[in-house]
């Protein structure tokens, strides 16, 4: 059984103003981000992990490194936000008021629809982050490891592990620097045992 710990990075100037959409723009963390992930480094205290793994843009390494204590964090390009194509950089009233039909679209069926018109489309993330998490089960079939990535990415592999329609990925909350936590057996079943705890 492998146990996951799964993080959101901490808050960015994006996150604070309007929930801009971000996705590959790579920006810093805020002062208020980084206390987020003090706050997670004290509750992972004398844990033990096998691996920690990032996306490899700033705000996941950073909160990685800050979370874990470690100054050494494996990045992994699959782990990297969704690419929201036309929308980067702009709230989803912004762009909603721009073109309401291609939001609609999305909301109906991301898995076939790319992101901002010219993104990925679900379908093409749930793929890269499902095969990232096949090979950690392969690598550390009984381990413990911690992963940072984004909110994208991972409502919508815990969406599709969990058997729920990728439309339905926004009904998964998961806050900045918050700890999620599942299990993935042999056959690479999920149980989410944890979302947003502080342990």
């Amino acid at each position: 059984m492998l146990n996951v710990y799964l993080l959101r990075h901490g808050e960015t100037a994006y996150n604070a103003d309007g929930n801009r959409y971000c996705g590959r723009t790579d920006i810093d963390l805020t002062e208020k981000g980084r206390q987020q992930a003090n706050l997670v480094n004290n509750q992972l205290k004398g844990m033990f992990f096998d691996a920690v793994y990032s996306s490899p843009l700033k705000r996941a390494l950073y909160t990685a490194e800050i979370a874990s204590g470690l100054k050494t964090i494996q990045t992994d390009v699959r782990l990297i936000e969704v690419d929201f194509g036309g929308w980067e950089g702009k709230t989803k009233e912004e762009f909603i008021e721009e073109n309401a039909i291609l939001w609609t679209d999305w909301m109906n069926d991301p898995e076939y629809i790319r992101a901002g018109g010219t993104g990925e489309t679900a379908g093409n993330v749930v793929s890269r982050v499902d095969d990232f998490y096949k090979e950690m089960l392969g690598k550390y079939p009984q381990g413990n490891i911690l992963v940072v990535g984004h909110n994208g990415i991972n409502r919508l592999y815990l969406a599709y592990k969990l058997g729920m329609p990728l439309k339905h990925y926004r009904r998964i909350v998961q806050e900045n620097s918050s700890i999620t936590m599942f299990t993935l057996d042999e056959n690479g079943e999920l149980n989410l045992k944890l979302l947003n705890s502080n342990i």
